[in-house]
């Protein structure tokens, strides 16, 4: 009789720059007074997105190194049981995956604790890059399986394409994962409910005693690997874009925080599917300059980006 009820848990998944941080950092600015917990792991040795998340909420606990349903998933299960033996639990708590996990795999392991309530595994969708990514050899199967397992897509960046494509984008979504609920999620805003009030059954398996099906178990992120890069000089801004532009490299996304040599300011840089964005820091922000790459690349290639960085520097 004296049990705590559990706490709503909700997985936010999605590919590489598809938009999961501002999706979460709305979430926080549109809280309403709920006490929000946010565990964030990042595919590198940097976690920018916790960096990114902190500024909106002094809740946040990081994981790097790895996707957490498959490289640290004992980690993940440790954080899990700090939360759930908290005094004052969270009102909510999300767990932003890696661009590269299984945000289905990390719902089972949040389940193996009654203290947790699963309300949604949320999957954000870039609407302008979705089509190219499932043809991509290196990275389709993955994209496709991210999808698949959601009971609800945020389709996201719909401004960078027009009303014909994002119907194609909602048609080819509809058809990966056919019960999900599909919603537009404009400068990443979702409705407040979408996280607090769908409850969702548990996935179907045995969780971790699952057999050795899937993506994840037989092609861990074939060919892909992270490098990071760190400097206390500031970059000069105009060959930092060149740089970021033009690598030798097939980038699959780069971002970070940045100092540049004429601004006292912390900017965080993102890279994806030929896009690029560099803006201040929201919330100000101190430190040096820190960059996580994530592409198909030997060491060579990596050599090459950090020469390509150190040629930015001021």
């Amino acid at each position: 009789m004296n049990a705590r009820p559990p706490i709503p848990l909700v997985v936010v998944g999605g590919y590489l720059g598809a938009g999961k941080t501002t999706l979460l950092n709305r979430l926080l600015a549109n809280a309403q007074g709920l006490r929000i917990a946010v565990l964030v792991n990042d595919f590198g040795e940097i976690n920018i997105d916790a960096a990114l998340i902190r500024a909106r909420s002094d809740d946040v606990i990081q994981l790097e190194n790895g996707c957490v349903c498959c490289s640290i998933g004992g980690r993940l299960a440790e954080a899990l049981v700090a939360i759930a033996d908290r005094d004052a639990r969270p009102d909510l708590l999300v767990i932003e995956a890696s661009g590269v996990s299984d945000p289905q795999r990390i719902a089972q392991i949040g389940l193996l604790d009654p203290a947790f309530r699963l309300n949604a595994v949320l999957v954000a969708v870039d609407a302008a890059a979705v089509h190219d990514s499932l043809r991509d050899p290196l990275v389709g199967e993955m994209v496709r399986q991210q999808i698949a397992g959601a009971s609800v897509v945020a389709v996201t960046k719909t401004d960078l394409c027009d009303a014909g494509g994002a119907a194609a984008v909602a048609e080819a979504v509809g058809t990966i994962a056919p019960r999900a609920t599909v919603l537009a999620a404009r400068d990443g805003h979702m409705p407040l409910s979408v996280f607090i009030d769908a409850a969702m059954p548990a996935p179907t398996g045995t969780g971790l005693l699952q057999s050795h099906s899937g993506w994840h178990r037989s092609t861990p992120h074939t060919g892909i690997r992270s490098i990071a890069y760190q400097t206390g000089r500031g970059f000069d801004k105009a060959r930092l874009r060149h740089a970021l532009s033009t690598l030798p490299v097939r980038l699959l996304r780069a971002k970070g925080l940045v100092r540049l040599a004429a601004d006292p300011r912390l900017h965080e840089v993102h890279v994806v599917g030929g896009r690029m964005r560099m803006r201040p820091l929201a919330h100000g922000g101190a430190g040096e300059s820190a960059l996580v790459f994530i592409g198909a690349f030997d060491a060579a290639g990596a050599d090459s980006i950090r020469a390509c960085m150190a040629s930015a520097l001021a």
